[in-house]
Parts: C-alpha cells; sequence; structure tokens
C-alpha cells in the first residue's frame, strides 16, 4: 500500500472516532463499530485492488463526514426523548422550591409598593384607645363630612359625662407657598389645637417650642408634601409659611400611611376652635372618658343630643378601631375562616388505608408530616404578602376600599391554597413523597357495586400504588396505598431507578 494510502485510512478511522464522541454515551460504542465495519465495506467497494485514485479517496472521506452527520441526529433524538428533570419533576424539592420562590416574589413585591411598606409598620398608625368618629345618625358613610363648626362649639360649651376630649377638622382647599416660592393649591385640614395630642400620632421632626396643644397657628405637613413641596428638608420644622394669605409655622411632619381618618390631607393647620373658619361640615373626634368605656360595649354606638329648644338629634359614634387594626389582625381573621370553610372544599381526612404489610417506618411518616406543615408555613406568608400587593398597588394610602379587598384575596388565597395543599398531599407517595403520576382507569362504572372502579396512580420509583374509587362506597369509601415490595423492582429497571419499600 502505498504511503498515501496509508495516510487517508488513518484519517479515515479517526474521523469515525471523532463522530463516535459526538454520540449518546450509551450508544457510542455500538455505532463506532458500525461505522468502521461501514468504512471497511466502503473501502473495499471503491480500492479492490488496494491502490485508490483520488476520486475513490474523496468518496471515502465524505461517507466518513457523513457519520459526524448521522452522530448529530442520534443526539438530537437522544435530546427529544429524553424528559428534562425526570428526577426533579414531582419531587418535594421541586414543590418546596417553587413556593419558596412564590413567597420571595410576593415579598419582594410587596417591598416596591409604599402602601404596603406603611401598612407594615403598625406603630406608625398606633392611636389612643377609645377614640370614637362622631357623624349624623342619617349618614351610613364614615367618610362624609355631617357636623358644621358651630354645633361643634355648642358641644365645647357643655359639660360632657362620656367624653372627655373633643377635635374638629374641616378640609377645604387653599393656596399655599411652598420652599421655592412658589404657589399651589392643598386640601388644607383646618384643625382643633389639641388634635394631635387626643389622637396620639407621632410627628416628625416636631419643633420644641412649636407644640400641638399649642395657641398660636401651626401646620402639620403630610409626608408625600412634604417630600414633593418641600424636597424633604429634615429643617423644615419652625420654618414658616404661607397659608390662605396668613403665615403659619411649620410644627412637624405626619409619617407617611399614619392618617386613617376619613380626608385626603396634604397639611393640617391647628389653630383655636374660635378661630377655625365656618364653611362646610367637618370630622369630630371625641375620646371616651372611663364612664364612657365602662359602658360603651359595640363599636357603633347611637348617641342623642338634646339641643336648646329640646329638640333631638340623632348621632352615631363610630369607633376607630377598625381603621387602625392594621393588616395583620385581618389576615388572622381571614386564616381562621379559612381554615374552618377549609372542608366544605377539600377532604381534610389523612386516613388512607392499604391492605399490604409493606409500610413506611415511623421516621418516613414523621418526615411526611413535616414535609406537610413546612408547606402550610410557607403558603400563610404568600397569602399575607400577596393580598397585602393586591390590596395596595393602586392605592398608597389606607382606604375601606384596601381592607375589604385584602379581606377578600387573603381568603380566597388562603382558601384555596390549603386545598390545594391538602389534594397535593394527598397524592404524594408515604415513602419518597413524590407525587404519583400515570393515572390509569380500571374498571366499569356500571360495575362499582360488584368490583372495583377508579382510577390507579403509581410512584415512579416504583414504591407504591394509589387507588382512587371513581365513585365512593360503603367498601371502599377513600383513596387505598398499595405499597409495593421488591417483586416489582424488575419494571423500573429501565429507568435507572430502584423500587421498593
Amino acid at each position: 500500500m502505498r504511503l498515501s494510502d496509508s495516510g487517508f485510512a488513518w484519517v479515515h478511522r479517526e474521523l469515525v472516532t471523532c463522530a463516535s464522541w459526538l454520540a449518546p454515551a450509551p450508544q457510542r460504542k455500538e455505532w463506532k463499530k458500525e461505522w468502521l465495519s461501514e468504512l471497511w465495506h466502503v473501502v473495499q467497494a471503491r480500492i479492490p485492488a488496494g491502490y485508490g485514485s483520488w476520486k475513490a479517496q474523496e468518496e471515502i472521506t465524505r461517507f466518513c463526514l457523513g457519520a459526524f452527520h448521522d452522530a448529530l441526529c442520534l443526539r438530537t433524538m437522544s435530546w427529544r426523548d429524553q424528559k428534562p428533570f425526570a428526577r426533579w419533576s414531582g419531587s418535594p424539592q421541586q414543590c418546596l422550591l417553587l413556593l419558596c420562590a412564590a413567597l420571595a416574589i410576593a415579598y419582594g413585591i410587596s417591598l416596591l409598593l409604599p402602601g404596603v411598606r406603611a401598612e407594615s409598620r403598625p406603630s406608625n398608625f398606633q392611636v389612643k384607645p377609645g377614640l370614637v368618629l362622631i357623624q349624623d345618625a342619617r349618614s351610613r358613610d364614615d367618610s362624609v363630612a355631617t357636623i358644621p363648626i358651630r354645633q361643634f362649639l355648642g358641644w365645647r360649651e357643655r359639660r360632657q359625662e362620656y367624653f372627655d376630649g373633643l377635635a374638629f377638622y374641616r378640609i377645604a382647599e387653599e393656596a399655599a407657598s411652598t420652599s421655592t416660592g412658589d404657589r399651589t393649591t392643598l386640601n388644607v385640614a383646618h384643625a382643633s389645637s389639641n388634635l394631635f395630642a387626643l389622637l396620639g400620632l407621632a410627628v416628625r421632626y416636631e419643633e420644641p417650642g412649636v407644640k400641638a396643644g399649642a395657641s398660636e397657628r401651626a401646620v402639620i405637613l403630610s409626608d408625600r408634601i412634604w417630600k414633593t413641596q418641600f424636597g424633604e428638608n429634615p429643617h423644615i420644622a419652625g420654618s414658616v409659611i404661607e397659608l390662605g394669605g396668613r403665615t403659619a409655622r411649620v410644627a412637624g411632619i405626619v409619617p407617611f400611611g399614619s392618617w386613617r381618618l376619613p380626608g385626603k390631607i396634604d397639611l393640617w393647620l391647628l389653630e383655636p376652635d374660635s378661630e377655625i373658619p365656618s364653611g362646610g361640615p367637618g370630622y369630630v373626634l371625641a375620646h371616651l372618658s372611663r364612664r364612657g368605656q365602662s359602658e360603651v360595649w359595640s363599636r357603633r354606638i347611637h348617641i342623642t343630643e338634646y339641643t336648646g329648644d329640646y329638640a333631638a338629634d340623632d348621632l352615631w359614634g363610630v369607633s376607630i378601631d377598625e381603621r387602625t387594626r392594621g393588616p395583620w389582625d385581618i389576615f388572622l381573621f381571614t386564616m381562621l375562616l379559612a381554615l374552618l370553610c377549609l372542608p366544605a372544599v377539600a377532604s381534610v381526612s389523612m386516613s388512607e388505608s392499604s391492605f399490604s404489610s409493606h409500610r413506611p417506618t415511623w421516621s418516613k411518616r414523621i418526615r411526611q408530616w413535616a414535609f406537610l406543615c413546612v408547606k402550610i408555613s410557607l403558603l400563610f406568608p404568600i397569602a399575607y404578602f400577596s393580598s397585602l400587593d393586591l390590596a395596595y398597588w393602586h392605592m398608597p394610602l389606607y382606604s375601606a376600599a384596601s381592607q375589604y379587598m385584602q379581606l377578600i384575596s387573603s381568603f380566597t388565597i388562603c382558601l384555596f391554597g390549603m386545598r390545594w395543599v391538602m389534594l397535593d398531599q394527598r397524592q404524594r407517595c408515604p415513602v419518597c413523597l413524590k407525587r404519583v403520576t400515570h393515572p390509569a382507569s380500571v374498571g366499569l362504572a356500571s360495575r362499582t357495586f360488584l368490583a372495583w372502579n377508579g382510577t390507579e396512580m403509581i410512584c415512579t420509583d416504583g414504591h407504591t400504588m394509589l387507588h382512587v374509587p371513581a365513585l365512593p362506597t360503603s367498601w371502599f369509601s377513600t383513596q387505598r396505598w398499595l405499597y409495593l415490595d421488591t417483586s416489582w423492582k424488575f419494571l423500573f429497571v429501565a429507568q435507572g431507578i430502584e423500587g421498593g419499600a
């Protein structure tokens, strides 16, 4: 054989060897033998005398390059046939990872929403207990102002038995000057000078010389106006601004989200009650005395006021505890309500029976219950933060609508989330905690009372089979687990899985 032919023969063998490395590992050895044998037949057909021409060597080289195409096709087919993450699918690790991801997303969104951040700090809006909002009994909407200033001043002049403090505020639009000298129109609450002292609300950057109960005109800025109109100046307290043609001194800033009472207010102008300008109706806040707190039990009390001409006015005293309750109390209520309603939408029984003596050990049973507890412990924080996200994604401040939205969303997520947890747990193998798959219908519906009829599902690791009756009967009312012994192992060898309990 000529030297050139020997060189071509070596190159051809190396090409086939390289092509075999592109084939899937389990088939690599067999395909290399196949291609080398075909190469021998091609060489014998093209070079029968042992000496080949350039054209024959070109055809043989083209054949060897075709092996690369075959190897790539084999690799593509193997990828297509393989199920990615087959061992991972349905595993308890996958379930817990998805729950953790959902919790991280819900919590991350809550950090981006200012309304949720404000609601998550209940210390910002804690007020004194025993506060009620007084309004006309003919108005069922506590967000509507119904009390005129002259009626409030009449109450202040009379001795009160059930109240030891009264305050008034009325909202009006007025022109105000900002730190840059620009003038803008703001929602100003003309309020009693003792309003914040009565509520017990915290005020940031409060100047010691300008207190909420002082007789001079003082201004309390909202957090939004302080940031947008006054550049978040931490030394704003004590400065003088022009408001409605008159000057007033800034006394402090109300933290974001702390104002829970009716009305959208940009700033509060604290002034003596006699100097509050008359106009439209306003809101009256009253603090119950010890006698009032001992005799008032409901959150909505009826008050009858007798005027000087012996006429009677019907009023309502609405407790503001609901406005300062915070999202956590609402969530606890909806969580308990969902747990009470759970038996109506899902079976909570975990007492599945088996006719087999191959049962899991106590350690595996403890792991099964621990897995259930971990799922529940992840579900409730997801429901809490998700309900807050839904309630405050478009409502940056507290409102009754946001509370109702949180109430409905948290109850729905808790109820159907617990339903999913119970259904998921009932379809998890007691041995390995993987979800059973490959459902198969067994039996005939017409023979339900004579033979078993339902669905069979199997653990892909070969541990158990789950029998779920299509129609519960007196002899087969709940699902049953059938624990498989090592005699079933041969059915799962092809998957590289060892069966048995």
